[in-house]
């Protein structure tokens, strides 16, 4: 079985079983009365999803790790490998381990989304976490992935047409990788919480990073994450015909920080991570949003540089209706996503 009947194989069940979740968990959320609760600090018209059913993003958790699963069993089973044609290591099995500790990073992000979420909807406290206890746990997270990746040599990062970095040359660049991973991971799990925000822009947004994935992937022979990759882009179009608007259900930050995790870990699955400014570029742009409008505000003691932040609430807040906000963020994702891929194909060596 070659590599492309692998990624239809993940697409395909990635979406099937997050459609068809969608018939047990939203009635049995709905049943729980598990329902959003929409904070006044929101646009006034927000209201109206008040109880719309939360915490979904268990449909598409569900159904990329099953996806995945399968995918890589199947091909593998054929005698496939999930590690690179291109990878020069002569350590084998380095790039199993950046497929499965991905998979349980966006895993372990997501339990505390869910703990967050039950927080919210269970114990009415509309808060859920603090920002304290949030930070904590995503850091011990990150902490516990990044020490998955240097115990097995992943801390080689590429940077196209400029070669190859391992930071584990000396004390200094090993440090340095450590702040930086944490710096990353922890800010893109975030940004991509915040773009959750209206219905279907988060899901959109990340089916376009995991059709960039599946392209890099094929760029470098990359079967393991050409799998992760199409799980996620089936889940995401799977999750979008209930959550596109009106939502029938939300993802919560169960599913917010599940995709932070997935975001992440096709970075580091590419070897580039800093190529998530592009791969991710409506999350960056989300982010940079909030810390404009936080830090003006402060500086003018009231003034505003947007109606409201993240930035999609302003352009929501400016008459945009939620549809055309999905189209047109999508469409700054595809351009960031291409220049990622273009930057890959032209830039690519062995690493």
């Amino acid at each position: 079985m070659n590599m492309t009947a692998g990624i239809l194989i993940s697409i395909i069940i990635g979406f099937g079983i997050t459609a068809a979740l969608g018939f047990i968990v939203v009635p049995w959320l709905r049943k729980l009365k598990f329902g959003q609760t929409i904070l006044d600090i929101g646009p006034s018209w927000h209201k109206s999803k008040q109880g719309t059913p939360n915490m979904g993003g268990i449909m598409f958790g569900a159904g990329i790790i099953i996806s995945f699963a399968v995918a890589a069993v199947i091909y593998v089973s054929f005698g496939g490998s999930l590690e690179s044609e291109n990878y020069s290591s002569v350590i084998t099995g380095r790039e199993n381990v950046l497929c499965i500790a991905g998979v349980f990073l966006a895993l372990a992000c997501g339990i505390i989304g869910f703990i967050d979420d039950f927080i919210k909807v269970k114990l009415k406290r509309n808060e859920g976490l603090s920002a304290k206890q949030k930070s904590l746990f995503q850091l011990a997270v990150s902490f516990c992935y990044i020490l998955t990746l240097w115990l097995s040599h992943n801390t080689s990062w590429y940077f196209p047409f400029l070669g190859t970095i391992n930071f584990e040359k000396n004390i200094v660049t090993s440090v340095i990788f450590w702040l930086l991973s944490l710096f990353i991971i922890y800010g893109c799990v975030n940004a991509v919480n915040l773009t959750d925000g209206i219905d279907g822009l988060c899901s959109s947004v990340t089916g376009v990073s995991a059709a960039a994935g599946i392209a890099i992937a094929v760029i470098t022979g990359f079967a393991g994450l050409s799998f992760v990759s199409g799980a996620l882009f089936g889940a995401m179009i799977g999750f979008l015909c209930w959550n596109k608007k009106p939502a029938k259900v939300f993802m919560g930050d169960t599913g917010s920080l599940f995709l932070g995790g997935m975001v992440v870990a096709i970075g580091y699955m590419i070897k580039c991570p800093v190529l998530l400014l592009l791969i991710g570029i409506v999350y960056v742009l989300e982010t940079l949003s909030d810390i404009i409008q936080i830090g003006y505000f402060k500086l003018t003691h009231g003034k505003r540089v947007f109606k409201m932040a993240p930035i999609h609430h302003h352009f929501e807040m400016s008459g945009w209706s939620e549809q055309k906000i999905c189209a047109v963020f999508s469409a700054v994702q595809v351009i960031g996503c291409a220049a990622a891929v273009l930057l890959i194909y032209f830039g690519f060596e062995k690493i």
